[in-house]
């Protein structure tokens, strides 16, 4: 990860610019825009800024586009009033224009559902009076804030879950992806630390997968068999980067069969650094080892197109240069995994793809965690 984007081409990116199909999910190419939270829906409504936020990057050459993170209908969903709600009329007339104008530009785009679980701050916006909720109550650090979610609690999250789906296949999008990953709500009924329960949705590895199971089967009830479904998931979590829900790969497989088996088209495996690997002995990384144990076609993602993964930028304040993208061509070229993600590479560079298309990797802008602040 060493060579600078200005040099020449080593490889050829032909691999990357491969049509993709899985069911009924037909891509251009091999690039997924990787959902990332900007904050500019007011009231959590996405505008017109939003759509054409999106349409340009599908103009350029984006094969798939993941939304940001957008709120399931639940009061403790989200922490910020400037974040896009996935419910009610005014968002959902939003989403179904960021649609029309992405499927206008050639592209295609999916909706990521997110509710945020316990890491939302007490008297957080833009519900100040809804606590956060969790499988146990605990935060990511594992300190008692409120009362283990009761089962009833449970089923509505499953149902806000599956309307959400429904609502996203008939305003137009092409699949969801579920945001599993990262310490958020469904990640954590996955991780010991934050999900003690002694019920159904408790106990070891496998048992502790049936709150996503039963969300992913709604889901998948609420949109019928041809619709995609993607989940997001992660070992690291916000709070502990070291986290492993899985310490081996007979325990991933574990974790993933009783997921893939409730209806999962694609895993979205997320990584900080695509190319460390995930365990001891392989050069596989979590997204090349998803695929080998399940079958399912993988999205990798981590720092693609940088020199430093992303949380460095902003808790260290420093920049990013861009950088060769030659082995994560070696890795697709080898089918580790089918899909890849890139993050702050292309929410700072709208014209990214293209560029790697054309061997303009001398015209690559650099990212700056001071450039969040100006998107376009």
């Amino acid at each position: 990860m060493n060579n600078n984007s200005s040099s020449s081409r080593a490889l050829s990116v032909d691999s990357l610019f491969k049509p993709f199909e899985a069911g009924h999910l037909s891509l251009a190419n091999r690039i997924v825009m990787a959902p990332m939270t900007r904050g500019f829906s007011p009231n959590g409504v996405p505008g017109a800024d939003v759509a054409d936020y999106y349409r340009r990057r599908a103009e350029y050459g984006v094969g798939l586009i993941v939304t940001e993170g957008t709120l399931i209908n639940h009061p403790a969903a989200g922490s910020s009033p400037n974040v896009p709600n996935f419910h009610g009329e005014a968002a959902l007339n939003g989403w179904a224009q960021v649609v029309k104008d992405v499927h206008e530009a050639g592209g295609t785009i999916i909706p990521q559902l997110w509710h945020i679980g316990m890491s939302r701050p007490l008297g957080a916006q833009p519900n100040p009076e809804a606590l956060p909720v969790g499988p146990s109550g605990l935060s990511l650090t594992g300190e008692k804030v409120t009362e283990p979610l009761s089962e009833q609690e449970i089923s509505e999250l499953v149902k806000a879950y599956a309307q959400a789906a429904a609502d996203a296949k008939r305003i137009g999008f092409d699949g969801i992806e579920l945001h599993g990953a990262h310490g958020y709500l469904i990640d954590q009924f996955f991780w010991k630390k934050t999900n003690q329960r002694t019920d159904r949705y408790g106990g070891d590895l496998v048992k502790r997968t049936r709150f996503a199971v039963e969300v992913i089967e709604a889901c998948r009830a609420a949109v019928g068999p041809d619709f995609p479904i993607v989940l997001r998931f992660s070992q690291w979590k916000g709070a502990e980067y070291t986290a492993k829900l899985a310490e081996t790969p007979d325990e991933l497989a574990q974790f993933l069969a009783p997921l893939s088996q409730a209806g999962v088209d694609i895993f979205h495996c997320s990584t900080r650094r695509f190319w460390e690997p995930e365990f001891e002995g392989s050069e596989l990384n979590l997204a090349g080892w998803t695929k080998k144990l399940t079958g399912k076609p993988t999205i990798t993602v981590g720092s693609v197109g940088l020199d430093v993964e992303f949380t460095s930028l902003f808790r260290e304040g420093k920049g990013a240069e861009t950088v060769s993208i030659d082995g994560l061509i070696e890795r697709l070229d080898r089918n580790e995994f089918d899909l890849v993600a890139v993050g702050r590479a292309l929410l700072n560079d709208p014209e990214w793809v293209a560029k790697i298309r054309e061997g303009r990797l001398d015209e690559l802008v650099p990212f700056t965690a001071e450039s969040t602040r100006t998107l376009v």
